[in-house]
């Protein structure tokens, strides 16, 4: 099942669920000490849970800042697929682009765009629609 942000009448495409849950346990378990929502309590609680509200979207903006600037930091060995299965990789193991160079743009959508990038761009339309960004499946 495709997992995407829906912002009014925008759609962007993440992919599967499970690599959209890889994102958020790569962050809980490296940035914040594996304490889902610690540090990044917008981004891990509220996005995550399916529905930021678009009050909440500058906040967003700041996490997300901040998780792609420490990101950038960790090698893209660090990965988390799963934070309740430590042991689980992702389906493509190592085998990664050499354009991957750390965790900040570890992960890329199944357009081929940047998630880091798209969650900016949703964000964006948010702001300038006054929406929420809601995390959907088609």
């Amino acid at each position: 099942m495709t997992v995407g942000l829906k912002v009014d009448l925008y759609w962007y495409p993440i992919g599967n669920g499970s690599f959209l849950h890889s994102f958020f346990s790569t962050i809980a378990v490296n940035l914040e000490d594996s304490k889902w929502g610690s540090r990044f309590p917008v981004m891990m609680n509220e996005l995550y849970q399916g529905n930021l509200l678009y009050e909440r979207i500058d906040k967003a903006k700041q996490e997300l800042s901040v998780i792609k600037e420490e990101l950038s930091h960790i090698s893209p060995k660090e990965v988390v697929w799963d934070i309740d299965d430590l042991s689980a990789q992702p389906p493509w193991g190592d085998n990664i682009s050499p354009d991957i160079t750390d965790l900040s743009n570890y992960f890329v959508t199944s357009r081929g765009d940047d998630l880091i990038e798209t969650f900016q761009k949703a964000f964006v339309d948010g702001l300038e629609t006054q929406s929420n960004v809601e995390i959907d499946s088609l």
